[in-house]
């Protein structure tokens, strides 16, 4: 335990004392008159007590103004980013009702942003020019079976000619050759030409592979006469001759079962001066629950994700270069679940925790481990506990980056399962022989934990459910503020709203930290009332912002080079012990993978603090970051935005 942790810890101790000796000298009745909430809010708000807890407020926006936030991102104009597309919504979704909000929480002005597509589970991620990156999101609402009328499924579409593609529109007919049922394709679908195969020791012409497209297809009625048991060939209406005889179709069951989302391809960049999204290229493949991560040379490396027909993209991964604005497939495939957290590490290398938010198979892509890009090669890592509960766990960074060491938190069971996790789990990729190691456990299973860097070098963990999407009134309103230097959990404030599945938590630039969203599919422990969506938005102020007042941070370069330095100007230069640079967070479906803490080298003299950025691109990469110095009480400044070239 170093001095500023134990002296913190003595500091409770006399608190806590106080406080019993206080109740003591009071006389029994005035207890018994003052009812249990008010007892409550009296104590969380005493002086002492939010030096040691911290605090947490709701933030009350206008009526007019709140919505389903599924995505939020803070900015350099120190601004939030609230995006909710059509916010689960399916009402949204069929009247094209899609929401962005843009909050000022030094101002507390809100404004509404133009929206062009449904960004409803969509990627992002921070460029270096500081733009956001947003790539994928819905084209079509989940049906559950019961709700689909129309049998439909995938459509492989084949075209043997060698010479040329070919286009089939939106309304083309298939008809099985053995079934004589008719289904109709619900878009375009291009199909490539077929790939000449020859023998490589002689050359000779061996066959034509086809080329390949996927469709998704329905029947032109509705009711279950029109499902298909089996698979069959489908001649496709509307071709003739060469066509005709080289292109076709191959369809498993086309059924009355749940149809999942479908992704579309559609990509943009929201430019925070601006505000306003700008559209780019949009991505070859269309994805629903993308990650989107930075690779060492600075482009965006976009995964996973359920396609345009409602299944997971097949491990085929692609980058985007913010140069051109386009999008470059990887040569080699590798499939995860839906939004996997993935870390770029200093070797160039990512390191995907297992964490994951829920769609593909139970037994492709889970296992944690190391994947070199460039070779494809993946080293999974051992000693995972509760490795069968991955899904809605949470995985940070833990600071300061240079460390590499990560917090798994939490987990749930593959899909809708009422099991969770109680464990944390570290991993040290610094070691010789990297494997994880248990850390402090939580008091309950937790799924959708929120972990946040804060810049004094501890990590806030809040919220969550025992359950699936808080069925059984399974919120858990807790908070504890993880020590990595001790390895210890600390007890601090409840928070007053409950967060689970769509909510997510945002560092911001004061050092505090605002909490959205939550979307519960039942409100009562029962399962009788339909859940209804958490609109409000809540801020927690930790306890050093309680203790002394925040040491001064001003002046200095708005850009600094890596490798390079930058004086600032600070009238507590003296008492400062530690030097962040926080990259500022892109949070949905407790996937962060942007944000990390990174500890600069410092000099002082007089009032001036040079501080030296670290010469690792893969450390630092490109962008915008908070600039926090921390003094020896454990209090943090308010941030300057310096921007990494």
């Amino acid at each position: 335990m170093n001095d500023r942790a134990g002296r913190r810890r003595a500091r409770r101790l006399a608190i806590g004392t106080a406080v019993v000796l206080a109740l003591a000298g009071m006389n029994g009745p005035w207890l018994y008159r003052v009812g249990t909430e008010k007892y409550h809010q009296y104590q969380i708000n005493k002086p002492e007590y939010k030096a040691e807890n911290g605090k947490w407020e709701i933030v009350d926006f206008p009526e007019e103004y709140r919505q389903n936030t599924i995505h939020a991102a803070l900015l350099h104009t120190g601004k939030v980013l609230l995006i909710a597309g059509s916010g689960n919504n399916q009402d949204n979704f069929d009247a094209k009702k899609y929401d962005t909000r843009i909050w000022d929480p030094v101002k507390g002005t809100i404004k509404k942003v133009p929206t062009p597509n449904d960004l409803f589970c969509t990627g992002h991620t921070q460029l270096s020019n500081g733009n956001l990156l947003i790539a994928g999101g819905t084209k079509r609402y989940e049906k559950l079976k019961g709700d689909v009328t129309k049998a439909g499924g995938l459509m492989i579409v084949h075209n043997e000619n060698p010479d040329r593609p070919i286009t089939l529109p939106a309304g083309t007919k298939f008809t099985g050759k053995e079934n004589g049922k008719t289904f109709v394709s619900k878009d375009p679908v291009l199909v490539p030409r077929a790939k000449k195969v020859f023998d490589k020791a002689t050359g000779k012409f061996l066959r034509n592979d086809p080329g390949l497209g996927r469709i998704y297809v329905e029947a032109q009625k509705k009711g279950a006469k029109y499902e298909t048991g089996t698979q069959d060939n489908y001649r496709i209406q509307g071709l003739s001759g060469t066509d005709a005889r080289n292109t076709y179709g191959i369809a498993q069951k086309l059924a009355l079962d749940k149809k999942d989302f479908q992704g579309i391809r559609d990509a943009y960049e929201f430019d925070p001066v601006a505000e306003k999204y700008i559209k780019v290229d949009p991505m070859h493949e269309a994805r629903w629950y993308p990650t989107l991560t930075t690779l060492s040379d600075g482009k965006i490396l976009s995964v996973s994700g359920l396609d345009d027909i409602g299944q997971l993209v097949p491990g085929k991964n692609e980058v985007y270069d913010p140069k051109t604005k386009k999008w470059t497939y990887l040569q080699k495939v590798r499939q995860f679940p839906t939004y996997p957290a993935l870390f770029p590490l200093e070797n160039g290398k990512i390191f995907y925790s297992g964490s994951n938010a829920g769609y593909g198979p139970d037994d492709v892509g889970r296992d944690p481990g190391i994947w070199d890009v460039d070779t494809n090669k993946f080293s999974k890592l051992p000693g995972l506990s509760d490795s069968k509960l991955m899904e809605t766990s949470g995985t940070v960074l833990l600071p300061p980056a240079q460390d590499e060491k990560y917090m798994v938190i939490g987990g749930g069971g593959v899909g809708e399962s009422k099991d969770s996790s109680n464990k944390t789990r570290i991993i040290d990729l610094k070691a010789n022989d990297p494997k994880f190691v248990d850390g402090p456990s939580l008091e309950k299973g937790t799924r959708y934990p929120q972990a946040s860097v804060l810049p004094d070098d501890t990590v806030l963990v809040s919220g969550g459910s025992e359950d699936y999407r808080g069925r059984g009134d399974s919120n858990i309103l807790q908070a504890r503020i993880y020590h990595p230097d001790t390895g210890s959990l600390e007890k601090v404030a409840d928070p007053l709203v409950g967060r689970n599945y769509h909510s997510g938590s945002i560092l911001l630039p004061d050092g505090r930290v605002m909490f959205f969203g939550s979307d519960s599919l039942y409100a009562d422990a029962a399962n009788t009332k339909p859940g209804k969506f958490e609109q409000r938005i809540e801020i927690y102020t930790p306890p050093y912002l309680y203790r002394d007042a925040q040491p001064s941070l001003s002046g200095g370069p708005q850009t600094i080079k890596r490798g390079g330095t930058g004086t600032f100007t600070s009238q507590h230069a003296s008492s400062i012990e530690n030097v962040r640079l926080i990259r500022p967070s892109a949070s949905t479906h407790v996937t962060d993978v942007d944000q990390r803490s990174v500890a600069l080298d410092f000099k002082k003299s007089g009032d001036k603090l040079t501080v030296s950025v670290p010469t690792n691109r893969n450390l630092v990469p490109s962008g915008w970051y908070m600039l926090f110095v921390t003094d020896d009480q454990g209090t943090p400044s308010k941030a300057q935005w310096v921007r990494v070239p």
